[in-house]
């Protein structure tokens, strides 16, 4: 044997021989499973054909299925142009972006903004938080569980699991309602073991685009207060359920004014349209600001062991929008739903005599700015949810596409199912995730008739004509 690997060396190259040597270091490793979403992206991209639809991402297009730049992005940008603190993060600017974040969120007037009694720190996005809270329970708490939805955004199990917090889930949606369960939910909740870890969508639920009322939620955080459950929220679509960022807070404010401490990951990612900065905060409340300090430094310290820390370009301009007052109306404005109603009547119901008066009463110029608020985020989403649902409808489906607009956010939980999806993607040429997450920022004005007739194809019959089943019944 040895004089047979002698002969061998001498007819291999140097670098051949290390290979050899060293294959055995990684023949255990496989492919990872895909990501979901980002796997329906790589098939999207694949597809020579000039018509296809991803309705896989996560992130805010424009009506041409174009990603944006928001007007209040570009004022910050150039006011942040001449910056000094480029070389690495500043403190003081990260610090302003946490205190800004944690108004958004607790509220401006909030007793914790006003005592100080929060700990927070600059994230990689809502991931990045998600993942430090993660780290932070697993070392605090080294024996508890999260609880999370069922279904959540896929992500979330990846991100605890891989911190080893062993992970149970509650139900949520129903998936013959296509609503809350919320008997079953608040089951959950009683029988988890007290004081359990729970998260939270505060709004927005992806990927279901079905949320609790406030009522719902006042009973939920009653009842976590009997079990003493910790909530933990994972705000990653502030503005996209109602178009308002106070409204779509509310159910954090509700935890908060029943007295609990609460946990939240945000990101502005989708609301800032900043996807590719990795702009985020992670903030945990606290009894005062000594706890508060103490909380902070730990923080700080699994953060430095995992990134060290985040960018600070998109760091700077989120801290510009959030404390600079007149690029904050800016971006309110732009997220905002306006005018939401009078959109309905523009597009559907004006008469030549109706935009005459108008016209006359408040001027072709103010009309035009009027229209421009069409193209708000929030109002544009919902917009295309309406005609979804009217498309569907129009083409004799028999099946109820009410949940589309019952829903809210940045998705539909359409009811496909897999083998429907893959119907939609190998004949049709549309592509969403397998559970039938729609991202209805792919839907637009020039896409959505030919999205509700592939839609109505693979739901409703089969090639023989007969119906198969009703999705959303």
């Amino acid at each position: 044997m040895m004089i047979m690997w002698r002969y061998l060396r001498r007819g291999m190259s140097t670098s051949t021989r290390v290979r050899a040597l060293r294959r055995s270091w990684w023949d255990h490793v496989t492919p990872a499973p895909k990501d979901p979403i980002n796997a329906v992206t790589e098939a999207f991209l694949a597809d020579p054909c000039p018509y296809k639809i991803n309705l896989g991402v996560g992130a805010y297009r424009d009506d041409d299925g174009k990603p944006v730049v928001l007007q209040c992005v570009r004022e910050a940008e150039g006011k942040i142009a001449a910056t000094n603190f480029l070389e690495s993060t500043c403190a003081a600017i990260s610090s302003k972006l946490v205190e800004e974040s944690a108004k958004l969120v607790y509220g401006e007037d909030s007793d914790v903004i006003k005592e100080g009694r929060f700990a927070g720190v600059q994230a990689l996005s809502g991931t990045g938080a998600c993942r430090l809270f993660a780290e932070f329970q697993r070392r605090f708490y080294p024996d508890s569980r999260i609880y999370m939805p069922d279904p959540t955004w896929s992500n979330h199990h990846n991100i605890w699991r891989d911190a080893q917090v062993p992970i149970r889930t509650f139900h949520y949606y129903h998936p013959d309602s296509k609503g809350l369960n919320f008997v079953a939910l608040m089951d959950d909740v009683k029988n988890a073991p007290n004081g359990s870890f729970f998260l939270l969508h505060p709004c927005a639920h992806n990927p279901t685009g079905v949320d609790p009322s406030d009522e719902q939620w006042q009973e939920i955080s009653s009842l976590f207060k009997v079990k003493n459950h910790f909530p933990f929220f994972d705000m990653a679509y502030q503005g996209f359920a109602s178009g308002d960022l106070e409204r779509d807070a509310r159910a954090i404010r509700i935890f908060l004014d029943d007295g609990h401490l609460i946990g939240c990951a945000q990101s502005f990612a989708k609301n800032m349209a900043l996807y590719g900065h990795r702009v985020g905060c992670l903030s945990l409340l606290c009894d005062d600001k000594i706890q508060a300090v103490a909380i902070k430094s730990q923080l700080q310290q699994i953060a430095s062991t995992i990134y060290g820390s985040p960018p600070i370009h998109g760091m700077l301009a989120v801290s510009k929008i959030l404390s600079d007052p007149d690029i904050k109306a800016i971006w309110l404005k732009e997220v905002k739903v306006y005018f939401s109603s009078f959109s309905f009547l523009f597009h559907s119901l004006f008469t030549s005599i109706f935009i005459i008066t108008c016209i006359r009463t408040i001027g072709l110029m103010h009309l035009l700015i009027i229209s421009t608020c069409y193209k708000d985020m929030a109002t544009r989403v919902q917009r295309m949810r309406a005609t979804l649902k009217e498309a569907l409808e129009k083409l004799g489906s028999p099946l109820n596409w009410q949940p589309i607009t019952n829903q809210v956010g940045m998705f539909c939980f359409s009811g496909l199912t897999p083998d429907e999806v893959d119907r939609l993607a190998k004949e049709f040429h549309v592509y969403m995730t397998y559970d039938g997450r729609i991202s209805m920022a792919g839907v637009t004005t020039k896409n959505v008739d030919y999205l509700a007739s592939a839609i109505h194809e693979v739901t409703a019959f089969d090639q023989d004509g007969k119906i198969l089943h009703t999705v959303c019944a």
